[in-house]
C-alpha cells in the first residue's frame, strides 16, 4: 500500500479507538501483540457502558459515506450478525453535504459534451438530494417537461478505490486473527460491496432497471415509475421524469389528503409479491426516502418509486421453493418445509430430515403461538436463515436481499396499518401464483418459450443420426445391440411421453401464428418436427 493508504489506515484505527472499539483493533490488527496496554486507555471503562453495536454505528458514521454504505450492507446480513447489531446498522443514514452546483453543471456538460442550454431551459444548482455516490438536481427541458438529473460525484471513483483496498486489508486481518471471522467471510462481503458500488457508479445500468420496472407496471394503479430520458442519459448522468408525490414517511401530509392507510398498506404488500413472483425483478432498496404517494385519488393511493440502483432477482427454483415454503408455514407443515430445504439445496443433501424438521419446529412454534397479525414474515425468514447457518449453509446473496426487502415492506406496512395481517394478505397471492405455475396455459407458455431450443436439439439429433447409424453398422449389429441395451435409459411411462409430445406439438402450432417462424416453410417444419417428437416419445422402447 502507498504512504497515503497507510496514513488513512492509521486514521481509521484512531476512529476505532476513539469510539471504544479497541477490542476490534487489538483483535484484528498487528496491535494484538500489545493487547494488555488497552487497559491504560482513559476511555477504556467509560465507553464500555455504551453497547458495542451503538459504538460501531457511531464509528462508521464518523468514518464517512463509504463506510456508512458498508454498514448498510452489513445490516442486511441478519443471517450472520446478532439482532442488536442489525437494529443499529439499519439506523445509518447516507446523508452527506452536497458538492457545489457549479461542479454539477460542469459534470453534466462534460457527460453531454455540449452546453446545458442545448437541452435545458432551466437547471437548479441547489440539489434536491445528496448522497455518497451521487446527487440529484431539478431541471426543465425545452419541451416543458420537468425532469431530475442524477450526477455522479466528481472524483468519487478514486476515493472508492482507495477505501476498498483498506476494507479488503481489514477483512483479511479479521479472517486471519479472529476465529469467528472464518465463518463470517468478511472478504467475500467486501467483494460483494465493491460490486454493488461499481454497479451504482454506472447510471446506464440504473436507467435500465428503471425502464424494466416501469414496463412491468405499465398503467398499474398500484405503482408508478418515472420515465427515463434516454437521449440525455449517460454513464455518469441520468435524466428522468420528475415525479410529484407525498413522501411515504410524511404521515401528517397523507392524513391531510385523506389517504386510506389500510389500502396503502395492502397495496404495498401486493406490489412486493408481484415484483418477486410475477416479474422476478424487485426493488431492493425500498426505504422511506425512495417512496412517495400519489394521493390524487386518496381512496386508491398509488406508490411512486425512485432510485433503482439495487434490484433483486431469484432463480426459478428459488422462487418456487420460497413460495412453497411460505405456504407450508401457513399450514404449519414443518416436515414439508424441511423437505423443501433439502430439495432446494438450501441445506446439504446429507442433512438428516428429522433433525432439520425438529430445528425448524423449535424456531417456528413459538412464533405461531401469537396472533397472526403479530407474526412477521421477515423475522420468520431471519429465523430460518439462522437455522440454516447451524447446518453450515452459505445463503445466496439474492435470498438475503429478498429478506431485507421483505422486512422493509413489512415494517412500512405496519406503520401505515398496525393491524396489517401480512399472512392473510400474501397467502392468496402465493396460492394463485403456484396454481398458475402448473396450469396448462403456463406449461404451454414455457413450451413456446423453449421451442427454439427443442427444435434445434431435434434438428441436431436428425443431422447426426446417419453418422451414428454408419458407426454402429461398422461395429456390427451384435455389438450395437449390446451397447444399446447397456446405455439406453428406460422409457418414461406412456402418459408422460404422450403429454410431452402433445405439449411440444401444441407449442409449435401456437408459435407459428405469432409470426416468429424462422423459415418461410415454418408451419410445415414445426408441425412435422412436433409429430416426429411425438413419435419418438410414443414408440415402444
Amino acid at each position: 500500500m502507498s504512504i497515503g493508504n497507510w496514513l488513512r489506515l492509521i486514521w481509521i484505527q484512531w476512529i476505532l479507538i476513539k469510539h471504544g472499539l479497541d477490542d476490534l483493533l487489538f483483535e484484528w490488527t498487528p496491535l494484538h501483540h500489545v493487547r494488555p496496554l488497552r487497559r491504560l486507555l482513559p476511555w477504556h471503562w467509560k465507553l464500555r457502558k455504551t453497547p458495542l453495536a451503538i459504538r460501531l454505528r457511531l464509528a462508521l458514521e464518523e468514518l464517512g459515506p463509504l463506510y456508512v454504505k458498508f454498514g448498510q450492507l452489513l445490516s442486511t446480513r441478519s443471517d450472520l450478525l446478532p439482532r442488536d447489531f442489525i437494529d443499529e446498522l439499519t439506523k445509518l443514514q447516507d446523508q452527506v453535504p452536497p458538492f457545489p452546483g457549479a461542479l454539477a453543471r460542469v459534470a453534466v456538460e462534460a457527460a453531454w459534451r455540449e452546453p446545458l442550454g442545448r437541452h435545458l431551459s432551466s437547471f437548479d444548482e441547489i440539489p434536491l438530494a445528496s448522497a455518497s455516490i451521487a446527487q440529484v438536481h431539478a431541471a426543465r427541458l425545452h419541451d416543458g417537461r420537468d425532469v431530475v438529473i442524477k450526477i455522479i460525484r466528481p472524483g468519487i471513483e478514486r476515493l472508492i478505490k482507495r477505501d476498498l483496498i483498506l476494507l479488503d486489508r481489514l477483512a483479511f486481518w479479521v479472517e486471519r486473527n479472529w476465529a469467528p471471522g472464518v465463518h463470517l467471510h468478511p472478504r467475500a462481503i467486501v467483494a460483494k460491496f465493491a460490486q454493488t458500488l461499481h454497479d451504482e457508479l454506472n447510471l446506464l445500468q440504473e436507467a435500465g432497471h428503471a425502464s424494466q420496472l416501469r414496463h412491468n407496471f405499465q398503467d398499474s394503479p398500484f405503482l408508478g415509475v418515472p420515465e427515463v430520458v434516454w437521449e440525455l442519459t449517460r454513464e455518469r448522468v441520468m435524466v428522468m421524469e420528475r415525479i410529484y408525490g407525498i413522501p411515504i414517511h410524511d404521515f401528517a401530509g397523507l392524513r391531510a389528503h385523506g389517504v386510506d392507510f389500510k389500502e396503502l398498506a395492502q397495496r404495498g404488500v401486493s406490489i412486493f409479491f408481484t415484483q418477486v413472483f410475477r416479474d422476478n425483478f424487485f426493488h431492493a432498496d425500498m426505504h422511506p426516502g425512495n417512496l412517495f404517494v400519489d394521493a390524487r385519488d386518496p381512496g386508491h393511493p398509488r406508490y411512486l418509486a425512485v432510485d433503482f440502483g439495487i434490484m433483486g432477482t431469484l432463480t426459478e427454483e428459488d422462487r418456487h421453493y420460497l413460495a412453497a415454503n411460505f405456504l407450508a408455514f401457513f399450514n404449519r407443515d414443518y416436515r414439508q418445509v424441511a423437505k423443501l430445504h433439502l430439495l432446494s439445496g438450501w441445506v446439504p443433501p446429507h442433512t438428516p430430515l428429522d433433525e432439520l424438521e425438529g430445528a425448524i419446529r423449535s424456531v417456528c412454534e413459538p412464533i405461531f403461538n401469537r396472533p397472526l397479525k403479530e407474526i412477521s414474515l421477515g423475522q420468520l425468514l431471519i429465523r430460518l436463515f439462522q437455522t440454516a447457518r447451524r447446518f453450515n449453509v452459505d445463503l445466496k446473496p439474492e435470498l438475503v436481499l429478498l429478506q431485507k426487502t421483505l422486512i422493509a415492506v413489512e415494517g412500512l406496512g405496519r406503520q401505515l396499518d398496525p393491524d396489517l395481517d401480512l399472512w392473510k394478505s400474501s397467502k392468496p397471492l402465493l396460492e394463485r401464483w403456484m396454481r398458475q405455475q402448473v396450469s396448462p396455459i403456463s406449461l404451454l407458455h414455457h413450451g413456446i418459450e423453449n421451442w427454439p431450443a427443442l427444435s434445434w436439439a431435434l434438428q441436431t439429433w436428425l443431422d447426426e443420426a446417419p453418422h451414428r447409424l454408419a458407426r454402429n453398422e461398422a461395429d456390427g449389429p451384435m455389438a450395437h445391440r449390446e451397447s444399446a441395451e447397456k446405455t439406453r435409459a428406460p422409457a418414461p411411462p406412456f402418459p408422460v411421453r404422450l403429454a410431452i409430445a402433445g405439449l411440444v406439438l401444441a407449442s409449435g402450432l401456437v408459435w407459428v401464428p405469432l409470426g416468429l417462424s424462422p423459415e418461410p416453410v415454418g408451419p410445415v417444419l414445426l408441425v412435422l418436427s412436433g409429430l416426429m417428437l411425438a413419435f419418438l416419445w410414443w414408440r415402444p422402447r
